[in-house]
């Protein structure tokens, strides 16, 4: 069967080598611990290795436990009797319970609990588990896929995470490299979200300059693709020309790449004593904006006019466009004499 890694953008060397590993492990049960800084996509890796599984067709279910107060992940994990603590008023099944047959995704598993940590143990090895304040035990038919972007061994030398659980979960390792490692794939995902985004606001596809281009392919990314992503979506709000410039670029980006931005040009200052037009000026005046700026013009017209002494190429000169231009103007008014 061809490997399904929708979603998964890039064509690089590091990416390519995931690939090949994720392949050969997804048709098994093997437990997988994925590793790689925070943002690299992770939870998409995950998520292919399941649609890749002989489990695709039962729940994939993901819990971050970096994100749920320890006091209450073991509930999230496990479920818990009614009565079991303060507010369960009712029993309520946990995520295990909900993923049988499928994957449960353990994400940000450095983040866990020493306590807790044992009970996972427990899980993998024993493949059963009990609810809290319950007494019944329920098998566990499910994967176990865990990452995380810490160095477990050196939170395992540090007494943080246990060390029979870390070589538990370690079975097969799987690291997604950084974006700065993966050359052309900046690109390759920049040009694929700013699509996604314009297209979301109904905006004309957005361009890249060569040079935003090359100084995007070497930022160094420190959120990874996640970064990216924010970023593109930002360029396809705030981006007023047809396609992306050095200039568009956020500062840290220019230091990163060691250049420095040019200061663009101050705006001409408006003439001593000179008060540009707003929108009161349209109120007062009961116009529209095309009347406002006609009867601008047609004013502006009769005043050269004028002062010219109605000679056409002195009037036209001193509005600094051509004679014929000037004759247009007239004859659409009506103020042409001649």
């Amino acid at each position: 069967m061809e490997l399904n890694v929708e979603g998964i953008i890039g064509a690089s060397s590091g990416l390519k080598e995931v690939f090949k590993i994720l392949a050969k492990v997804a048709p098994t049960d093997s437990t997988v611990l994925i590793t790689g800084e925070s943002g690299t996509g992770k939870e998409l890796l995950v998520r292919a290795l399941h649609r890749n599984s002989h489990r695709r067709d039962h729940p994939f279910v993901p819990i971050n436990c970096g994100a749920i107060p320890k006091e209450l992940l073991e509930s999230e994990l496990f479920g818990h009797e009614k009565g079991a603590f303060t507010h369960a008023v009712r029993t309520r099944p946990g995520r295990f319970e909900l993923a049988q047959g499928g994957t449960v995704f353990l994400d940000e598993i450095g983040e866990m609990d020493l306590s807790l940590q044992v009970k996972i143990l427990r899980v993998l090895q024993e493949r059963e588990f009990e609810k809290v304040g319950g007494a019944k035990v329920q098998k566990a038919d499910v994967r176990v896929v865990a990452a995380t972007n810490r160095d477990l061994e050196k939170e395992v030398a540090e007494g943080r995470f246990r060390e029979d659980l870390f070589y538990r979960l370690n079975v097969i390792p799987l690291h997604l490299p950084p974006l700065r490692e993966r050359g052309e794939d900046v690109l390759l995902l920049a040009d694929y979200f700013l699509d996604k985004f314009c297209r979301l606001r109904e905006r004309p596809r957005l361009g890249m300059d060569p040079e935003a281009r090359h100084m995007l392919r070497d930022y160094s990314w420190p959120g990874n693709v996640r970064e990216l992503e924010n970023f593109m979506e930002r360029m396809a709000i705030l981006c007023e020309g047809a396609e992306i410039v050095p200039q568009d670029l956020p500062e840290k980006i220019w230091r990163d790449s060691g250049l420095e931005r040019p200061h663009p040009e101050p705006a001409p200052a408006a003439p001593q004593g000179f008060v540009w037009p707003t929108l009161s000026h349209l109120r007062e005046q009961g116009l529209g904006l095309k009347e406002f700026l006609d009867s601008i013009e047609e004013r502006l017209l009769v005043e050269a006019l004028g002062e010219a002494g109605g000679v056409k190429n002195q009037a036209a000169e001193l509005l600094g466009i051509k004679r014929t231009t000037l004759i247009e103007k007239l004859k659409k008014r009506k103020l042409d004499a001649n």
